[in-house]
């Protein structure tokens, strides 16, 4: 068993080879339900793989507006369609080696769900020189 105080101070479980990276990965969609399953699929994935998740951090929703006149020659009524589209955006971010994030991130991804991966090296698994 572990202390609370381990815990605490940021214990970071051995690896075979020891290069643990911190990697971030952006889910963005219009689509909330798409978006959520595919958060929850790499959630539970990373957690099978015993990763250290953090996550989903729900960022702002940008609501995109386009507001254009419903008479194609400009005569008539003063009309107007408001349209507007909404992206929703998850961050996920994970501690683990760069082998295990590929077998994390081999799960399928819904349609109109959009994916970027960073990837940095903590300073503690660089090599030493």
């Amino acid at each position: 068993t572990m202390s609370f105080a381990t815990k605490k101070q940021g214990f970071q479980p051995e690896n075979d080879d020891g290069s643990l990276s911190k990697i971030r990965i952006i889910l963005s969609s219009r689509n909330v339900p798409a978006l959520e399953k595919v958060c929850n699929d790499l959630i539970r994935g990373a957690r099978d793989q015993r990763t250290r998740v953090r996550g989903p951090v729900r960022m702002p929703t940008k609501t995109l507006r386009i507001t254009t006149r419903k008479s194609p020659c400009g005569e008539g009524t003063n009309t107007y369609d408001r349209f507007e589209m909404r992206i929703h955006k998850r961050i996920i971010d994970l501690q683990s080696p760069t082998e295990v994030v590929r077998q994390i991130t081999s799960i399928n991804i819904e349609p109109g769900v959009d994916v970027e991966v960073e990837v940095a090296s903590t300073p503690a698994a660089a090599p030493a020189e």
